[in-house]
């Protein structure tokens, strides 16, 4: 006896919009995608809560699909200017595990929105993450280091949402920030340095850009090169991304604040071969002597 399984019961095709709605659904279960040996994989997460910034946006601004283009017709991308990761408890996120995820979004600025997700398991919070992005185009074709912002046309006439990550992004664009989270990043020498060349058929989006996701997952490699027997659980990561690169080009992670007591916490700048700051980023997590798969 054969049983056929009916996935689409559908008549239809979904349209664009239905399926942004789906998109949004909040419960997912957990599987081999979504996990790593130690948990949840903030890899992954990142990735899921980047496209549901993005329908979110599409849907806060009544379109029927996320097409996102200029009066005249130039492609435009939400690109991500800043994500901050908070009670992150991703180690207790088993296979066959449901991951709930409430969402919401607001205008920051007039080319920027924010949205924040709350993530529970079992009724446990694992963790809140804030996305803060801004409206782009390339200035020249295909040249991601000409990325531009622009003010979108379809902005909303209500007054702006505050946002401490949004305000803490653009003193890291105009080079005035100095720390973060009680770390500093001096421009003197790094204390420790890596270089890794991404790859476009895995590191980089469908626009062509450097996923944001996959800055973290750079400086993850550095510091696990750098320290393979002390990282234990994240609890915290806020990153403040500046530039991009071009697919093919150098990436280097430079360690520029380190805190090892019953804690770790650590700053790792990421540049690009000009030597261009990229992207910042600072973690705050346990410190461990024994890294357990579970």
């Amino acid at each position: 006896m054969t049983l056929h399984l009916a996935i689409d019961i559908s008549p239809h095709a979904p349209s664009p919009r239905e399926l942004m709605e789906r998109a949004l659904e909040p419960h997912v279960l957990l599987g081999m995608p979504h996990l790593n040996p130690y948990g949840l994989s903030e890899t992954w997460l990142m990735k899921e809560l980047g496209h549901r910034h993005w329908v979110l946006l599409a849907m806060r601004l009544g379109m029927e699909n996320a097409d996102f283009r200029t009066p005249d017709g130039r492609e435009v991308y939400a690109s991500l200017c800043a994500t901050s990761l908070r009670k992150a408890r991703l180690e207790l996120a088993t296979a066959n595990d449901v991951l709930t995820i409430r969402s919401s979004v607001a205008q920051v600025s007039r080319t920027q929105w924010s949205s924040r997700h709350w993530l529970e398991i079992r009724g446990f919070c694992i963790g809140e993450v804030e996305l803060v992005s801004a409206f782009v185009h390339r200035t020249v074709e295909g040249d991601n280091r000409t990325l531009a912002r622009v003010g979108h046309w379809g902005a909303l006439a209500e007054p702006f949402t505050r946002s401490e990550l949004a305000a803490t992004a653009a003193s890291f664009r105009r080079g005035t920030a100095e720390s973060h989270l009680g770390m500093s990043i001096p421009f003197d020498a790094a204390l420790l340095s890596h270089s890794f060349r991404p790859s476009p058929h895995q590191e980089f989006n469908g626009a062509g850009l450097f996923y944001f996701a996959e800055f973290q997952a750079i400086a993850d490699r550095a510091v696990e090169t750098w320290f393979p027997d002390e990282i234990g659980s994240l609890t915290r990561r806020d990153a403040f991304f500046t530039g991009n690169i071009v697919p093919g080009e150098m990436v280097t992670a430079r360690l520029r604040y380190l805190q090892k007591s019953e804690s770790l916490r650590y700053a790792c700048e990421l540049t690009r071969e000009d030597g261009t700051r990229i992207a910042c980023l600072f973690v705050e997590g346990t410190k461990a002597t024994r890294r357990a798969i579970r």
